[in-house]
């Protein structure tokens, strides 16, 4: 259950007293990526950053964030870092506050592998409604990839660069804008606008020292052995289909029949390609191998089919009351590896859908979790920078505890920087849509929805589910962990909106929106939060702040709240062609104030 009345000791933290000083040690921190540059801009500078054009300065919106306000300005840039860097990843997140005249061509943006003033990569917002990946060199201009995208003012959007050899990819939200040659090898990195004014925040440069080991050492004896780096070709294509046949070549025309054989034959930089249908393991596919930054594993549906990993006849589908399940046995996917993308298929009836222990620089992307005997996506251990990108996950249940802990998606009894939640929908699970439970390092949260959670559908005698859509923590109250969620909906769940679960860290919600809650919509009372602009209507109580700080909150602005819409169909209905969940009015105050989401 995880509640703030039970707060368990589990064994790996049998030293609380001491843990919170210790925590690298017990868990074994990861060495996937390196932190390069990171500036949140909460010191109250931009030391470290030189400028050309425009009008700069750090100012407080809730926290510390960059600000280019001169609108009217050309091409206005500030850059940071080393000349030097070549492989890497850039990310910042972006906010266009206006654009000078009715032009098309205005932008905010995001710069990599800067070799001067007029030469770099760059992902850019355009105020004609869309984002382009550019190489410019020497001022020229070659657009490299470019999408329909409504861009409005007032809306953060997180941009991002990763540079690897001679490829540049661009991503807005999780997104790919494009990809192809970069304009030079090396580089700082870069905040840019042209004829536009915009705010910038938590921007980072990581970099990787190329292939992790797995964080166990060695496969777990009881899972598939991990084949020589010699089996396939690197950078190839293998195809899976549920007629195929593992002796085949694994082409288009002769493709294997398991996931399993392909993800053992593969290489780094190799994608597995699953044809349409519904695949049925009897065992859970094990990824015990790791890619690199520049050549990561990737697992995806071809060509939009749809793709049903349907565990019903693994172990533990369910296992019974009180029964544990061996690490091994955790997930229909089972992953101890890093630089993984998994994308586009539905995941059902597993003893957890995916579990990732140990892992790091993952990316799951457009996945459906649903009815799964544990989580539907579960992360533990030490793992960090992995990115979980408009996921589904409903359904959830866990008849071995009753409902105790099965989520929608938990990272949690763990450690590692860098983990961020992006356009989630986590609803009607038996516990809670998103549970941190004792994971010490902050998560970031955006864009997501949690509805639904901790109601008994499924007949559990003696019911432990707990309801809340995003519990943010929780433990041993020396574990604190700084979360971050933003611009994200609780609905209707049977306990709380938004809680801290006696997690005393600093909490930042910010533009959050809690309606009709069986609990508390915001409930801080034992965080140290910064709370700011958030919207709390119809919940049985509305706030618990303790000795959290805010502004902007509908509690500080006092009145009565009506909304735009409480008509849930499109939030919750179909996804847009890019995975992200259909903007709507949906529970946006009506007097047009600045407070809550916008989905």
């Amino acid at each position: 259950m995880d509640t703030q009345q039970t707060r368990r000791r589990w064994p790996f933290l049998a030293a609380a007293a001491v843990l919170c000083t210790t925590a690298a040690v017990v868990f074994g921190p990861l060495a996937f990526a390196a932190t390069l540059f990171a500036d949140d801009f909460n010191d109250g500078n931009a030391n470290g950053w030189s400028k050309s054009g425009g009008t700069w300065s750090v100012v407080t919106d809730g926290s510390g964030v960059y600000r280019q306000s001169k609108a009217a300005g050309d091409l206005s840039r500030a850059f940071a870092g080393q000349t030097g860097w070549s492989d890497y990843t850039a990310e910042a997140r972006v906010r266009p506050l206006a654009f000078d005249g009715t032009g098309a061509d205005r932008f905010a943006g995001l710069a990599a592998r800067s070799g001067g003033s007029t030469s770099y990569d760059r992902v850019v917002l355009l105020s004609g409604n869309r984002a382009e990946l550019q190489a410019v060199r020497s001022g020229a201009v070659t657009v490299l990839g470019s999408v329909s995208l409504p861009v409005s003012t007032g809306r953060w959007y997180t941009l991002r660069l990763e540079e690897s050899g001679p490829t540049v990819r661009g991503y807005v939200d999780g997104a790919l804008v494009g990809s192809g040659p970069s304009q030079s090898a090396t580089g700082r990195l870069g905040v840019q606008t042209f004829r536009a004014s915009a705010d910038f925040d938590d921007v980072t440069a990581q970099s990787g020292p190329g292939t992790p080991p797995s964080a166990s050492g060695s496969p777990s004896p009881s899972g598939p052995a991990s084949p020589s780096a010699s089996s396939g070709p690197a950078g190839s294509t293998l195809y899976v289909a549920p007629n195929g046949n593992d002796a085949a070549a694994g082409t288009l025309a002769a493709p294997l029949r398991t996931i399993q054989r392909a993800v053992d034959l593969a290489r780094p930089g190799t994608t597995i390609a699953l044809r349409g249908g519904t695949y049925t393991p009897t065992s859970n596919i094990q990824l015990t191998k790791s890619g690199t930054a520049a050549a990561p594993y990737t697992i995806t549906n071809h060509a939009g089919e749809h793709v049903l990993l349907d565990a019903e006849e693994m172990p533990h589908t369910p296992a019974p009351l009180d029964a544990s399940i061996p690490n091994a046995e955790r997930g229909a996917i089972h992953i101890e590896a890093s630089y993984w993308r998994i994308s586009g298929i539905e995941i059902a009836h597993g003893p957890y859908g995916i579990f990732c222990r140990d892992c790091g620089n993952n990316v799951f992307d457009r996945l459906t979790t649903r009815d799964n005997y544990e989580s539907g996506l579960h992360i533990q251990g030490a793992s960090s920078h992995n990115q979980i990108l408009n996921l589904d996950s409903y359904g959830n249940h866990d008849p071995r505890k009753n409902g105790e802990s099965a989520d929608g998606l938990a990272i949690k009894e763990g450690s590692g920087t860098g983990n961020v939640v992006r356009g989630a929908r986590l609803w009607n699970n038996v516990d809670d849509g998103f549970d941190a439970w004792e994971f010490l390092s902050p998560v970031t949260i955006e864009s997501s929805v949690a509805w639904g959670n901790g109601v008994n559908r499924w007949n559990f005698p003696d019911f432990a589910g707990d309801g809340n859509g995003f519990k943010l923590g929780g433990g041993d109250v020396d574990l604190p962990a700084g979360h971050v969620v933003r611009n994200s909906i609780a609905f209707d769940n049977a306990q709380g909106g938004f809680i801290d679960n006696a997690n005393p860290g600093q909490l930042r919600l910010d533009h959050n929106t809690a309606w009709r809650n069986g609990g508390t919509g915001f409930d801080v009372a034992d965080a140290a939060a910064t709370v700011t602009a958030n919207l709390a209507v119809a919940n049985r109580v509305q706030v618990s702040m303790g000795s959290s700080t805010g502004s902007g909150n509908s509690w500080d602005l006092g009145g009565t709240w009506t909304l735009q819409s409480t008509d849930a169909t499109v939030i919750t209905g179909p996804r847009t062609s890019s995975g992200a969940i259909a903007s709507s009015p949906f529970l946006r105050p009506a007097n047009g104030a600045d407070a809550g989401a916008r989905i």
